[in-house]
């Protein structure tokens, strides 16, 4: 018999449970869609009732089972959650309101005093910046200002995993790798703030609602008599603490390793490299912590990656749909058609992926915009466009990761729903002007989460071996050198003199936007 590990991904799409073995491959899986994926009870809001997310927990792995899988052979639960969504528990464990998720944009105008020794960080021209944007954009203190009621009742603010840590285990602890967030964590140490740090009033947060953290791979409780018999797995087992998806996502398409860079093309598209130091890239923009223990993410984000594909496609794939549904396959298989059909460089139409405004940088000003039309240009050329463009922003944020921390980059590791398409993946490698490779799942979270537990039970000793025996590359790319420097001149030319160029005008448009 093989023994396995069950690995929980809570996405914002769904939630996916997955039977990996000792070699990381995937041996099954069953995957709840949410739909909607949240609510928007206000503009701006998303919204989610945590108890979906547990249901889902429960009917995956019960489906597990029913599609003929031996549940006895599993040895550890692990988990894997979407990052910076908050669940607000009272002291007996119920939610008390909907969880808030990241794509929430809501901000708090009316925040809560501060006490007059903390007044002047408001003031400060840049760190006033950062430190008024954290306490507008914290949740916690949207709750503490407009529903003072509920908020005294807020026992316990977990992220989405530490929620189902607790109906799983009975137990209030979650991952350091998943504290990301408007939350008192102190990213450098990897712990909570100390008492008394200017955080825990900035979020009118106190020490007793945060759970207990621990590290990536050690233990956070064992699964409860109870819950094991409502899911049908062994009493006793193990739940072991993996990380955010993003950490997870790196660890499982094998980021982890010297030389190497991650790119995710997920909803938001990010790039990633792992430092053994904690290093900010953009000042004051924290370092996130890695699935490995005293490991860090230096990271560069797009608010709205690969949701512009889907963006495209609602907007101008109507055609791709429709055939997709009569050739019985996905409409993004046939886009990729669309950027084969055109050369690199989309014939001088350039795209700035800025449909999600930053926090600095960019600025929360910023908008997308596209230069180059001419009548020539149809909708190959602007879905290629779109894929370039989102190619530059993770370029350049690749080259500020480098300058910062040194790193060379000789091979980048693909995970996300966009690594699917070959396409993609081939235009990347010759953007980058490195090879690309992508894993040998998809699922590369759930594998990362899995690699977690493989190293508790002591399948391998250490994460370089643990990689080298359950990550293996599933396809590799190779960049073409004309194409390279075709992007290089456009990038260097063209690209990075955009922001600077339309920032103002940005800025004017959001002023008058506002009248």
């Amino acid at each position: 018999m093989t023994d396995t590990i069950l690995a929980i991904d809570n996405g914002t799409q769904s939630l996916r449970a997955l039977l990996f073995d000792r070699q990381g491959s995937l041996l099954d899986k069953a995957q709840i869609h949410f739909s909607p994926p949240y609510h928007t009870p206000q503009p701006g809001a998303a919204e989610m009732d945590p108890e979906v997310y547990w249901q889902a927990v429960v009917d995956s792995v019960r489906a597990l089972r029913q599609q003929g899988n031996d549940l006895n052979q599993v040895r550890a639960v692990t988990l894997t959650a979407q990052r910076t969504s908050l669940v607000f528990l009272d002291k007996e464990g119920h939610s008390l309101r909907p969880a808030v998720l990241w794509t929430d944009q809501r901000q708090c105008r009316e925040l809560p005093p501060l006490p007059w020794y903390l007044r002047p960080l408001a003031w400060l021209p840049v760190v006033g910046h950062s430190f008024n944007t954290l306490r507008r954009r914290a949740f916690s203190n949207t709750l503490a200002s407009y529903e003072p009621k509920l908020w005294q009742r807020c026992a316990k603010v977990v992220q989405v995993g530490g929620f189902l840590t607790h109906r799983l285990t009975g137990q209030y602890r979650d991952s350091t790798a998943g504290q990301v967030g408007y939350l008192p964590f102190d990213y450098k140490k990897q712990r909570w703030a100390t008492p008394g740090n200017w955080r825990w009033q900035a979020l009118s947060l106190v020490p007793e609602q945060m759970p207990e953290l621990v590290a990536p791979g050690d233990t956070l409780g064992e699964l409860r008599p109870e819950i094991a018999n409502l899911l049908g797995l062994p009493p006793g087992l193990p739940v072991v603490a993996a990380g955010g998806d993003k950490a997870c996502e790196i660890l499982g398409s094998g980021g982890h390793q010297e030389g190497v860079a991650s790119l995710s093309f997920g909803t938001t598209a990010t790039v990633n490299v792992v430092s053994p130091r904690y290093r900010e890239i953009v000042p004051l923009m924290p370092a996130y912590p890695a699935a490995v223990a005293g490991e860090y993410l230096c990271e560069v984000m797009l608010f709205r990656g690969f949701w512009m594909v889907s963006w495209f496609k609602e907007q101008f794939g109507q055609l791709e749909q429709l055939l997709a549904e009569e050739q019985n396959t996905v409409a993004e298989k046939l886009l990729d058609e669309l950027i084969n059909a055109v050369e690199p460089g989309s014939e001088g139409l350039i795209l700035q992926p800025y449909w999600g405004a930053g926090v600095r940088q960019p600025g929360p000003e910023a908008r997308g915009s596209i230069i180059g039309f001419s009548d020539h240009h149809t909708r190959a050329h602007l879905y290629r466009a779109i894929i370039e463009g989102l190619g530059y922003g993770l370029k350049e944020g690749l080259e500020r990761v480098e300058k910062r921390t040194g790193a060379h980059t000789q091979l980048l590791r693909v995970s996300g729903g966009g690594a699917q398409s070959d396409a993609i993946l081939q235009l990347t490698a010759d953007m980058f002007g490195v090879p690309v490779e992508r894993a040998h799942t998809t699922e590369t979270s759930g594998l990362g989460a899995a690699l977690c537990a493989a190293l508790h039970l002591g399948w391998y000793p250490d994460v370089a071996q643990a990689t080298r025996g359950m990550v293996r590359v599933g396809k590799r790319f190779e960049p073409n050198p004309l194409h390279h420097q075709r992007y290089r001149t456009l990038y260097k030319e063209v690209y990075l003199n955009l922001y600077g160029r339309l920032q103002p005008l940005y800025h004017r448009l959001a002023q008058l936007s506002r009248h």
